[in-house]
């Protein structure tokens, strides 16, 4: 990892967003990218999601995306995930841990119970856009791969594409 962060992260939750950019037609500057980071991920066995995130998703692909994939598209795409990442359910504990990080730390709820997600499972590092970019919250890091201090290559190692290209 880079900034005197230590060695690289056994695992990365990825926000909803990210997910998104991957299927949207609408956005081609960021669509290639995030499948990059989202091949990465997988590549390296590092991708974790949510229950949440793949709800989210769903909602979001099937309305506010355009075109909007149908539903039996969503549908694969979360069972694909589901079948080859790493997911995690929504508990008791992390719903109390998110309205804790809304009361502590100001956040709105949904990006507070992400947050509170990684640091329950122990997940180190989340890509997202809805956080600063570089932002740590109780040991909890926000990278944002479409900043432009990311680095593909610090990131997953003999990948061909690095941001800066």
């Amino acid at each position: 990892m880079r900034k005197g962060w230590g060695a690289m992260p056994d695992r990365v939750l990825v926000d909803t967003n990210i997910l998104l950019y991957a299927y949207d037609r609408g956005e081609p500057a960021k669509q290639p990218h995030a499948l990059a980071v989202l091949d990465g991920l997988a590549v390296n066995g590092l991708g974790v999601l949510t229950s949440q995130i793949l709800a989210e998703f769903f909602v979001n692909a099937t309305r506010k995306l355009r075109p909007p994939l149908t539903v039996e598209e969503a549908y694969v795409c979360i069972q694909n995930y589901l079948l080859s990442w790493e997911t995690r359910d929504i508990t008791g504990a992390i719903v109390l841990e998110a309205v804790r990080g809304v009361r502590t730390h100001q956040m709105a709820y949904w990006d507070a119970q992400v947050w509170a997600s990684a640091k329950m499972n122990q997940i180190p590092v989340v890509f997202s856009e809805d956080f600063g970019d570089e932002a740590v919250v109780e040991g909890v890091r926000f990278v944002n791969p479409f900043g432009s201090s990311f680095k593909m290559a610090a990131w997953f190692p003999g990948s061909r594409r690095d941001r800066s290209q």
